[in-house]
């Protein structure tokens, strides 16, 4: 680790860039023509799928061969696609790439066409009959935990008429969401503001984020200032698809026999509703915390009051340490190393194998990911740059990885995908035992302070603020089936209302904000941004197991990993020692909040004596 910034070098050309920087993609297609031949032949074969419509209620043997089939399948194309996109994403400068993405995504829309009548047709079938080809076939052990999800839906399933006019009208009912879509990434035109230097660069939506967390407060105020500007003028049209958005969301629950949008919502997962409402009861109980935090943000800021757009800025200045990757490498190695040596073997895989793509070339795609498919290594896409949010983020994308891959390895390919509800838990478990271990071993206050500062916003923008999300989108569903109109005005009165009773009387309350509905996209996807919340609460108690039980809590976390779908995602988490259905995780996540909290205050007011205190 050195305290000494890097100096500006030229940006590299891929080709330019060293081996060990960049991912092998040899074991997903040893070369182009390997993935081109690959996908030759999956074109080849689509068309055999159709020879299986309206036969799956046949016999045990028909649905197991065409279960087979579409699973052999996606298998397949799912390697021909990870393949394109990872090429693609390493270098989009690079047009055969881009051509031989193109052509991925191109033969995954013709599979998804060819499959269409599929899901439909198996959710039609009598549950009885299904019970019975069970014991018919016993190529449909492996798809028990499936099919009996498919007879859990049946009581949801409409006639083949009416199952027919939906599926036609589909298109037609999401059309807001592309509307919202369209109007929001492609014709909003922002203004420009002057950046800390002072000069003029046009605002857009990846550059208002970077502007929020200036050390500059005008530049703050200008950019939320000037992005609100343009969501005012389009308010009434960001009204209209909302209100659209909700009342399909409800028809479509009306129409299949839900008690409510959100419970067909839940349901689809399966999530009881409870686990929803305690989420936002036991915030709701505790959010004097996130007035204290914005309180002491005010404090430590010096700001006379702080406003909306001075949430996001750090409070603690980014430190200025650096890590080299190797040096990454061996401080996530010690902070994982709770996760017992099963965990760190393959971890050390990840590095040695060649995994992780994080060089920093010309045309590579920005931000992180982890991606991989069923067979292959989970690759992780990253742009080193030494920073300690580097650090953060390549403990984050290992944790993704690393759940694929313990799914992969111990479960069919039918269940080698994990739930959504469950997909933010391994890889925020590992930020969360990074946190520990450098408040454990970090003695200079200023890094203890911005990495108590880090895990404290994380609480703020994933649990609290994401919970206010969701609280707002259960009460837009519930006024527009009650009858309210949801005009701009009425939806901007709730939602200033909400971040008022959020934040608390620390906030000066800015009118713009009022507007922050119209802007995010998520309110479009029928009661998401709750598993944000829930998420990050699980790896907080996951993490908290790990450290103070050891090898027992080490043994279930792990079994957690393996377990894919083959279970649904609350008796997944129940199996390895966590209730998701009580509200214990949320509260204990507030506890820790709390902790950080007052020790902030105290490392930021006395930093010698924080210092001594060590463990967190």
């Amino acid at each position: 680790m050195s305290q000494e910034s890097t100096a500006a070098v030229a940006i590299p050309n891929r080709s330019d860039v060293p081996e060990y920087e960049t991912w092998d993609l040899t074991p997903v297609f040893a070369d182009d023509a390997a993935a081109a031949a690959a996908h030759t032949a999956i074109e080849a074969e689509l068309p055999a799928l159709a020879a299986y419509a309206g036969r799956l209620g046949e016999s045990a043997s028909t649905l197991a061969e065409a279960l087979i089939l579409r699973d052999d399948l996606e298998r397949r194309l799912s390697l021909v696609y990870l393949y394109a996109h990872l090429r693609h994403d390493e270098d989009s400068q690079n047009q055969t790439y881009v051509a031989l993405e193109a052509r991925a995504r191109a033969l995954v829309t013709r599979y998804q066409t060819a499959v269409s009548w599929f899901a439909p047709e198996l959710a039609m079938l009598d549950p009885a009959l299904l019970a019975r080809f069970l014991t018919e076939d016993r190529r449909l052990a492996v798809y028990r935990h499936a099919l009996g999800d498919i007879a859990r839906r049946h009581p949801h399933i409409l006639s083949l008429p009416e199952e027919k006019l939906l599926a036609r009208t589909g298109e037609v009912m999401s059309s807001s969401r592309t509307i919202f879509n369209t109007l929001n990434n492609a014709d909003l035109v922002f203004p420009q503001i002057r950046d800390e230097e002072g000069r003029e660069v046009e605002l857009s939506h990846a550059r208002y984020g970077r502007f929020l967390e200036s050390r500059d407060p005008r530049v703050r105020r200008d950019a939320f200032t000037g992005l609100y500007s343009v969501y005012a003028q389009f308010r009434n049209t960001f009204a209209a698809t909302l209100s659209a958005t909700v009342k399909q969301h409800n028809a479509l629950a009306e129409s299949r026999g839900y008690s409510s949008a959100r419970a067909r919502a839940l349901f689809d997962a399966p999530i009881p509703e409870a686990v929803y409402d305690n989420l936002v009861a036991t915030i709701n109980s505790r959010l004097d915390l996130l007035h204290d935090y914005v309180a002491l943000r005010r404090e430590l800021m010096g700001l006379e009051e702080v406003h909306s757009y001075d949430l996001y800025v750090p409070i603690v200045p980014r430190v200025d340490v650096r890590y080299s990757f190797t040096e990454a490498r061996d401080l996530l190695g010690k902070a994982l190393a709770p996760l017992g040596s099963d965990y760190l073997a393959l971890l050390e895989r990840a590095f040695t194998e060649r995994w992780i793509d994080y060089a920093d070339n010309r045309g590579k795609r920005s931000g992180a990911y982890s991606s991989g498919s069923y067979g292959t290594p989970p690759y992780i896409l990253m742009n080193w740059q030494g920073t300690l949010d580097n650090v953060y983020t390549l403990a984050h994308e290992l944790g993704h990885s690393m759940h694929s891959w313990y799914t992969h390895q111990n479960q069919p390919y039918v269940y080698s995908d994990y739930a959504i509800f469950l997909a933010e838990i391994a890889s925020t478990t590992n930020e969360n035992l990074l946190t520990d271990y450098l408040l454990r071993t970090e003695n200079d206050p200023r890094l203890r302070a911005y990495v108590i500062n880090h895990y404290l916003d994380g609480v703020k923008g994933t649990v609290f603020r994401q919970t206010q999300f969701a609280e707002f989108e259960q009460l837009i569903h519930e006024a527009d089936r009650e009858g309210t109109a949801l005009t701009a005005a009425w939806l901007s009165e709730q939602y200033a209302g909400l971040n008022r009773r959020y934040y608390g009387p620390a906030l000066s309350f800015d009118e713009e904000i009022a507007l922050e509905w119209a802007r995010i996209p998520h309110f479009y996807l029928n009661f998401y941004v709750y598993q944000y919340a829930t998420g990050f609460s699980a790896a907080t108690a996951f993490a908290e197991q790990i450290l103070t039980e050891g090898e027992p809590a080490v043994q279930r976390y792990i079994g957690f990993l393996r377990a894919g779908s083959s279970a649904w995602p609350l008796d997944v988490l129940r199996e390895a020692g966590l209730d998701m259905t009580s509200p214990a995780p949320i509260a204990a996540t507030l506890d820790r909040f709390a902790d950080y909290l007052a020790q902030f205050r105290d490392l930021l007011a006395d930093p010698a004596a924080a210092a001594r205190g060590g463990s967190a």
